[in-house]
């Protein structure tokens, strides 16, 4: 199983609104993140900082997991209003929305 760290932050004066869609996540999202084996998925929130943490099979390829995703109507929908709420950080260019970190320790 890897473990996978995201780091993004929200605009502000959003953080009520994405906190209220995240207290109701659409059960089509949830199945789809279920569907390509995404596990434990758990996102913490610092003042606007947002940091993301899931588990994924070690047989998952990220792009067809992304793509998969992609291909959901449903997450494509949440997707908008989620970007709606967050703004990219600006060391990835606009290219990468939520920003990977790297691990440094796991016990």
């Amino acid at each position: 199983m890897r473990r996978l760290g995201r780091v993004l932050r929200l605009r502000e004066g959003t953080e009520a609104e994405y906190e209220r869609y995240h207290h109701n996540v659409w059960p089509e999202v949830l199945a789809a993140c279920a569907k390509i084996g995404i596990r434990n998925y758990t996102i913490f929130r610092y003042e606007r900082w947002l940091f993301a943490y899931f588990e994924l099979p070690d047989d998952c390829v990220w792009d067809e997991a992304v793509q998969n995703l992609a291909d959901c109507q449903v997450c494509r929908r949440w997707e908008t209003i989620m970007r709606s709420l967050q703004e990219p950080l600006p060391e990835s260019q606009g290219e990468i929305w939520w920003v990977p970190m790297r691990e440094v320790f796991h016990l």
